[in-house]
């Protein structure tokens, strides 16, 4: 993680901010894999290692999370992460637009970047990579492995945010104009996981240690479902590989 240095170069890091849902209300498309109870574990687990990563990379001078939910909010600013009350209350976009605002009224010449809370597997270096391509753009957007939703939006100094995450927000972004990142090598930002099949993908990619720790239970439950939910290897379901914290 970058900081504001004499020279002012570091002053051109990214400001990322993650929303987060109260837990008893995220993932809720989890619920048939993890279970009512143990949903709201995996979706804490996947916000920390994903506010990790993210406070692990290079480009990256903070990481402002939205969220009203008290636990989620100790245990991310324990990991250096900003907490921000979702003041507006209505919805994704509001949030996102709130936190970026929270950004610029500190440091009105900011990047800002959204980023999705569900991405356990996300490594820095490829974040880096993402983050070096769009800061090319006034605004640019990376899509998520489905190619239909989107992982991560920024924006550059004075530009607004305009986030449109939700449902099918590649094709929204791409008619507001931002510049779609096409970077082939980032699969680990682009892994946002919504469903047991989702959830398997990130664990082969390598997921991070909070993941890792409450997956497994749910890994088996989603390789024994069948149909969609399904991916196993000839050996059985995929095991969490855990990547190096940072790594």
């Amino acid at each position: 993680m970058r900081r504001d240095g004499a020279d002012g170069e570091a002053a051109a890091a990214w400001s990322l901010v993650v929303p987060l849902k109260p837990l008893v209300r995220a993932k809720s498309r989890l619920a048939g894999a993890a279970g009512e109870d143990f949903r709201p574990r995996l979706a804490l687990a996947f916000a920390l290692d994903t506010v990790a990563a993210a406070l692990a990379c290079a480009d990256v001078r903070d990481v402002v999370v939205v969220t009203d939910d008290r636990l989620a909010a100790e245990r991310l600013a324990a990991l250096g992460a900003r907490i921000v009350p979702d003041t507006p209350a209505a919805g994704l976009n509001a949030a996102l637009a709130h936190g970026a605002e929270a950004v610029r009224a500190g440091r009105p010449g900011a990047p800002v970047a959204a980023l999705n809370a569900d991405l356990p597997a996300l490594r820095p270096a490829e974040l880096a990579r993402v983050l070096h391509s769009a800061a090319l753009f006034p605004r640019a957007f990376l899509a998520d492995a489905a190619h239909f939703g989107t992982t991560l939006l920024t924006a550059s100094s004075g530009v607004e945010l305009a986030p449109a995450f939700g449902g099918a927000s590649r094709a929204r972004h791409l008619a507001s104009g931002a510049q779609e990142i096409t970077a082939p090598d980032v699969p680990s930002v682009r892994r946002d996981v919504d469903t047991g099949e989702d959830l398997l993908a990130a664990l082969a990619l390598g997921v991070g240690p909070h993941t890792a720790r409450q997956a497994p239970p749910v890994a088996r439950t989603a390789a024994g479902a069948g149909g969609a939910e399904a991916r196993t290897e000839p050996s059985g379901p995929v095991p969490p590989q855990v990547r190096a914290s940072g790594g």
